[in-house]
């Protein structure tokens, strides 16, 4: 005698509906699941048990990451100074380190690990010029449009960054 599973519409969709909350942000495992513009949402940095803003109460930042592994990333004061001269050369040194201590900008190539959910970022060339030519593993999640990054400080300490998809 045979028996016949039958299963409703209804019964699969659930079932379906399961499998996806499930896997929650498993979708996010490859450089190409990642590929895209995101923009900063928010930044801070845990330092000393005190967190602060790393850029500021708005920050401004655009991380770029390709589907071939490359990526561009920039976090930026929003209330960086305006040089007197109107010269990027001959910055007072009080302008020169504000521009410093308020950004910092990397670029080179990333990969994933989707089975302990950490990028690693091998950095070609950074104004923070101590991280050029090194690799440095990031903890992320992905939950929507929203990418979670934590990260070693330039100025010591853990940032974590929020970065939202750009449309």
């Amino acid at each position: 005698m045979k028996r016949v599973c039958k299963l409703t519409i209804g019964t699969l969709g659930l079932l379906f509906l399961g499998v996806v909350l499930a896997a929650g942000d498993a979708f996010a495992q490859t450089a190409k699941d990642l590929a895209g513009t995101w923009t900063l949402v928010s930044s801070t940095t845990e330092k000393d048990g005190k967190t602060s803003d790393t850029w500021g109460p708005n920050p401004k930042g655009i991380l770029i990451l390709d589907a071939h592994g490359h990526y561009v990333a920039v976090g930026v004061r929003a209330d960086l100074p305006k040089f007197a001269s109107k010269n990027r050369t001959t910055g007072t040194p009080e302008e020169n380190k504000a521009i410093v201590q308020g950004s910092v900008t990397h670029f080179g190539t990333f990969s994933v690990n989707a089975a302990d959910k950490t990028m690693t970022f091998k950095i070609e060339t950074s104004t923070f010029p101590n991280w050029n030519g090194i690799e440095q593993k990031r903890a992320f999640t992905v939950t929507g449009d929203e990418l979670k990054i934590t990260a070693p400080g330039s100025g010591g300490g853990t940032l974590t960054a929020v970065w939202k998809r750009a449309k």
